[in-house]
């Protein structure tokens, strides 16, 4: 069940904010017109997990500008959700979250499936959201949900020492 974030469940949020796997990156490529990419798998995997971010949740209440969803199984926060409205009447995804025991078993589809959902009822022409070139797992996630790489940026993470070599890569969705 996919439920907005309100009030009475406010403590669930970034509860499912978990390691994940860095097991490789995409090398994008941008010729013709045209986004395409090849995958470079690592010798060795590594474990990362994303800070949770400083920020007025409560804020994303009744909000017609920004939103959380989370994903319950019995009464579980197991998937979050979190998204604004973006200029270029795009939906901009800030963060997808889902539990470790829960991946690859669709909750992840189903917030994408919300997130378009939201988008539309806000007469908004699609998604976007950015990842890091490293993040394998989530950039095969987002091309099997159809979004297309858009653009790459390769300075937005130059200024911090530990992930200075990650490249913002930059998916998008248009209906």
């Amino acid at each position: 069940m996919i439920v907005q974030m309100a009030h009475k469940n406010i403590c669930d949020i970034n509860k499912v904010n978990e390691p994940f796997e860095i097991i490789g990156k995409i090398i994008p490529k941008y010729e013709n017109n045209i986004w395409t990419y090849t995958e470079e798998i690592y010798s060795e995997a590594q474990e990362k997990q994303y800070q949770n971010d400083v920020e007025d949740y409560e804020s994303y209440i009744n909000n017609k500008y920004k939103t959380i969803f989370f994903f319950y199984d019995n009464d579980m926060c197991i998937g979050q959700i979190k998204m604004h409205k973006n200029w270029g009447l795009y939906a901009f995804i800030d963060e997808i979250f889902v539990s470790r025991n829960s991946r690859g078993k669709g909750v992840g589809h189903a917030l994408i499936d919300q997130a378009i959902e939201w988008a539309k009822q806000n007469q908004l022409m699609g998604l976007m959201l950015e990842t890091q070139d490293n993040n394998l797992w989530s950039c095969r996630f987002y091309s099997k949900c159809g979004l297309k790489i858009g653009g790459m940026d390769d300075m937005l993470y130059a200024n911090f020492p530990n992930i200075s070599n990650e490249k913002a890569i930059y998916w998008y969705l248009k209906w």
